[in-house]
């Protein structure tokens, strides 16, 4: 530990504000006395060697690794080049790591989402290191005139053990760039890792807490001028006319026009979702000028039609209807009970209406949760400059090569001639994924022919569309005269997507099983959210399996324990995409970790386990609710994701995802009244804050040499049904809506 400097007196360093409450914060002076001695590092060379798209080596030996994905807080611009040096045998002190721009001739799957980086990633980056390796050995051979076999790496050097000869990597760079590249390649045993499995700190953590630009937000270029835009007020209107008057003459605005984001016949791609396509742009010398200013225009709107939308979804094509007319949530929840009665078979095991017709006892549940915004604490923004035949671009998004696809049609200019540099986002969680406002800075940049900073306010987020669906689910257990459960049943359904995933637990161990999905058409648009689907349906179907082993007489842990014996004993169908013995094995670490059974005072406790992202992960809540206040004391949560890359940052990002889960479970809701988001900003939006967030998160993951899985997304949907059922042994009252806390205020 670095010794306090003795010219620092207690004045100098300490200081007691009234203000916060007498609570202590140490000045910049304090934090510098305390800065430890820097590791010694290499400086930048003179002249960089690519030896191929994720690497190149400076003469000095100093390694830069590109990032190929976006960094949106889950960690990947460090665990993507921890894979890469691996096995290129780096010394990490030595490694400088840079975000790789949208380049999909040296890169795959430049994109966040399903948590699937690091899974997918796991092979193609380790072999690239390796591939480095093996490239510098064959330099190294050839210039010392000895065999490529007798030459072995330590971090940064390569040695020849028989003559004592050494080099750093940096010697044999040059060469190793024109070496032919070999057909295959050795990668290293776990056994021998020296940085995959060892906590490396964030790459990024130095320039974060010292505020070095590094958000979309932050981007700036000489001659840059500043755009917003100005959409309906309501999902079923466009835009029919509008007076900009008064807008124009204000200080600082330079244009207001009219755009088109998309054209009316363009066949949409996965993520080229977007409510509004006719928008008013307004442009001027700084976006608060131009904030000012889009509220002096006076738009007018209108209702539009039905029409249909072409789809295109990579596997197939369809026409999406999109329903016109205002919505409001009474009337979105009566079609969906409507809808629910007509359901399509998806899965069926058994004979199920035979086995509910015998059953002993039959549990009935119905389970809602409803439109939630993202809410990014960064707001939506892009930077575009179209000119000369080309498109330069910047900033936050989770999926590039898709968005480049789409710019390119709408600006009619080729792909190669568009060039994405990818910032850090400052939050995802799906919202990034449909990046219509990228399209439109380009048309606006197209339009004023100048470089443009679109920037979105909360309200243009919030009321733009882009939500997680409105879900639904009702569930039917059969209990025989044992109480043993032999017939299941799940009907459920969303605007506009089902959440359903059928063969999941507990499909496979209920020899008696009926899976049942709907959708309805809306002119809400809605998309990705954090874990898509299974943030909804794991809720519901872990909360219903508690109650279910209620009826029963039986302990929830071991009542799910008991079902995952049966699928894997006598597994029912052909299609169970979960492990039964790893889901068991995830349950008996939960009871140990937790203490599960051993009952403390005035704490109520709940537990859930879910399979999504290829991973596993179960979570205990121990809670209080107070005077009508919720407290939630600890969450015990166990994950098995295979192999871990970096221990810290994957403990963040289960801390992190228990967190934003709790808050969403009881605070999240966007309602529609004539197809108007009431919830417009965060002072109608609630948001989890500091004080109730769990006061301790213990989270442990099964030791595992299977390769890395999911993790960004598995442990959040869990900890909803966890909550509820805790809540549920705090209060006696079952949750069947979210939020919770309005359920619970009614109570």
């Amino acid at each position: 530990m670095t010794n306090l400097p003795d010219k620092l007196n207690r004045r100098s360093f300490l200081k007691v504000s009234a203000l916060a409450g007498g609570g202590m914060m140490l000045s910049f002076a304090w934090l510098a006395g305390c800065k430890p001695k820097a590791p010694e590092t290499l400086g930048l060379p003179k002249e960089w060697f690519r030896l191929n798209g994720f690497i190149k080596i400076g003469e000095n030996g100093l390694v830069t690794i590109l990032s190929p994905n976006p960094e949106g807080g889950q960690n990947i611009k460090t665990a993507f080049p921890m894979l890469v040096a691996e096995e290129l045998d780096a010394d990490w002190k030595n490694v400088r790591v840079e975000q790789a721009p949208l380049d999909t001739d040296n890169f795959t799957r430049q994109f966040i989402g399903g948590s699937q980086a690091i899974r997918t990633g796991w092979k193609a980056l380790r072999t690239a290191g390796a591939t480095a390796r093996n490239l510098l050995i064959q330099a190294a051979a050839q210039t010392w005139g000895v065999s490529a076999a007798e030459i072995s790496t330590e971090p940064g050097f390569l040695l020849h053990s028989p003559t004592g000869k050494k080099g750093h990597f940096g010697e044999f760079a040059s060469l190793a760039a024109t070496m032919p590249v070999p057909e295959e390649v050795q990668l290293k045993e776990i056994s021998d890792f020296r940085i995959i499995g060892h906590s490396q700190k964030n790459v990024e953590t130095h320039n974060i807490v010292t505020g070095k630009p590094l958000f979309g937000i932050d981007y700036k270029k000489e001659g840059m001028v500043y755009a917003m835009i100005i959409h309906p007020p309501a999902h079923g209107l466009r835009l029919k006319s509008f007076d900009d008057s008064s807008a124009r003459s204000m200080p600082g605005i330079l244009d207001i026009f009219q755009i088109k984001s998309h054209q009316d016949e363009y066949e949409r791609t996965f993520f080229d979702t977007t409510s509004f396509t006719d928008l008013v742009a307004v442009v001027g010398k700084s976006t608060w000028e131009v904030m000012n200013a889009k509220k002096a225009v006076a738009a007018e709107w209108e209702p539009f039609s039905t029409y249909e939308e072409s789809r295109d979804w990579g596997q197939r094509k369809e026409l999406r209807t999109i329903p016109g007319g205002l919505e409001s949530q009474e009337q979105q929840l009566q079609k969906m009970d409507e809808a629910a009665k007509n359901p399509r078979t998806v899965r069926k095991d058994g004979n199920p209406e035979a086995a509910f017709a015998s059953a002993a006892k039959v549990i009935e549940r119905t389970y809602r949760g409803p439109f939630l915004a993202h809410n990014c604490m960064e707001p939506m923004n892009f930077f575009a400059h179209v000119h000369d035949g080309k498109a330069e671009c910047a900033g936050p998004l989770q999926k590039p090569e898709l968005t480049e696809q789409a710019l390119s049609t709408r600006l009619g200019l080729p792909i190669e001639n568009i060039h994405i540099d990818m910032t850090r986002l400052g939050g995802g969680y799906g919202r990034r994924s449909y990046a219509h406002w990228l399209i439109e800075a380009a048309v606006i940049s197209q339009k004023v022919n100048a470089p443009v900073k679109l920037t979105y306010n909360r309200e243009d987020d919030m009321t733009g569309g882009i939500y997680r669906p409105m879900y639904q689910a009702t569930y039917r257990a059969g209990l025989d005269e044992n109480n043993n459960l032999v017939a299941f049943q799940v009907n459920a359904g969303g605007l506009v997507e089902p959440p359903l995933y059928a063969d999941r637990f507990p499909a496979g161990a209920v020899a008696n099983y009926l899976a049942e999905d709907w959708t309805v058409a809306s002119n809400v648009t809605v998309g990705s959210f954090r874990a898509p689907r299974s943030n909804f349906i794991a809720a519901a179907e872990q909360s219903f399996l508690d109650e279910v082993a209620e009826a029963a007489g039986k302990d929830p842990i071991e009542f799910r324990l008991e079902l995952l014996q049966k699928a894997k004993e006598s597994p029912v169908g052909e299609r169970n995409d979960y492990d039964p013995e790893r889901f068991a094995r995830l349950l008996e670490q939960l009871k140990t970790k937790s203490n599960w059974g051993q009952a403390s005072t005035g704490v109520s406790r709940g537990v859930a386990a879910y399979f999504c992202h290829n991973s596993y992960a179960a979570q205990v809540v121990d809670l209080k609710v107070e005077s009508a206040q919720v407290q939630v004391d600890k969450v015990t949560q166990v994950v098995d994701c295979g192999l871990l890359v970096n221990p810290d940052a994957a403990k963040n990002l289960c801390e992190g995802a228990v967190v934003d889960g709790i808050g969403t479970a009881m605070f999240g809701e966007l309602r529609f009244e004539n197809g108007a988001p009431v919830q417009k900003n965060f002072d109608g939006y609630r948001m989890i804050r500091m004080k109730e967030a769990p006061k301790v998160i213990e989270t442990h993951f099964v030791e595992s040499q299977e390769d890395p899985t999911g993790l960004g997304e598995p442990a959040y949907p869990p900890v909803f049904a966890a909550l509820a059922n805790a809540l549920y042994q705090a209060t006696g009252k079952r949750l069947y809506e979210q939020p919770f806390l309005k359920q619970l205020s009614n109570s």
